[in-house]
């Protein structure tokens, strides 16, 4: 096969793992169809089929995912002795890839990203926000950002945020036309606006505690949505009730847009953490960002 070739089976391995030409579309920043094109061509070259295609899905087929187990293990080891090469530099380099919830990215990411990129030129990142709780390794993530209550065992964590207090909020013109909330039964009686958890698709019910007393709250309401800064504009919007980290609504409750109910039995939640798998050797530039976000006031 030609080196010119080599660009076409980074391609399929990006489709074939992704499962879908749009995400390997994005992720290697080439339009759908030119990716599409370029896969055809392969399979023409090849003689063979690789991926199977309907209009919901792409799977490869059984020679395609003979040839991604052949090959992939093969450029990540490529990609990683290049990596290391790169780290012999003076300055690090590289890019890193996290994957981070709405309030994670704006709250505890992006204002320390915001000082530590201007320093070091040569370390580019890339942050995918998403409600679902994301595979880091079998998707290709350098990090994740989770509440440390969500922590799974068998990965090494850095606390990067201090803890996070969750509320109740809703708009005065909803609230002054109904009866608050005065325990969580109370919300039974009212609009309540659902947040849809995508990594496994259920409405996600509302933690909520007092004292040694816990309870997960099913709300019912007319809206429904994936992301958190969409829940809010809803609520300043007076549709009902939502449930929310207490730190995207603050700015709306001191300026009199939101207020609080229900204050509590609003819990607060271990603080965020950047997690990466155990075991796993930083590069320096990985290092340069952990040591930046890394929350000074707390033990990990």
């Amino acid at each position: 096969m030609p080196k010119e070739s080599y660009s076409d089976l980074l391609a399929f391995i990006a489709v074939a793992r992704e499962r879908s030409f749009t995400r390997a579309a994005a992720q290697l920043g080439v339009s759908q169809s030119a990716l599409s094109h370029q896969i055809r061509a392969l399979e023409a070259k090849m003689g063979v089929r690789l991926l199977t295609r309907t209009t919901r899905s792409v799977s490869p087929t059984d020679t395609g995912e003979r040839l991604m187990r052949s090959i992939s293990p093969r450029f990540e080891e490529i990609e990683a002795e290049l990596a290391a090469v790169g780290e012999l530099g003076d300055t690090p380099s590289g890019t890193i890839r996290i994957t981070a919830s709405e309030n994670a990215a704006e709250m505890a990411l992006w204002p320390k990203l915001a000082k530590l990129l201007p320093e070091y030129p040569r370390i580019n990142v890339e942050v995918s926000v998403e409600s679902r709780f994301v595979d880091i390794v079998s998707e290709r993530y350098d990090f994740g950002v989770r509440l440390g209550d969500d922590l799974a065992r068998d990965m090494a964590a850095v606390r990067i945020s201090a803890d996070q207090r969750f509320a109740i909020i809703g708009a005065p013109a909803y609230l002054d036309r109904r009866p608050p909330p005065l325990r969580p039964q109370d919300l039974a009686d009212h609009d309540c606006i659902n947040l849809r958890l995508m990594s496994h698709g259920d409405i996600y019910a509302w933690e909520l505690k007092k004292g040694a007393q816990q309870v997960n709250v099913r709300v019912e309401g007319r809206l429904v949505f994936n992301g958190t800064r969409q829940i809010i504009h809803a609520a300043l919007a007076g549709f009902g009730l939502a449930y929310v980290p207490e730190a995207m609504a603050r700015p709306f409750i001191a300026a009199g847009q939101l207020r609080s109910v229900l204050r509590d039995w609003c819990p607060v939640f271990t603080g965020y953490h950047l997690y990466y798998a155990s075991g796993r050797q930083l590069s320096r530039a990985m290092q340069v960002l952990v040591d930046a976000l890394r929350h000074p006031s707390r033990e990990e």
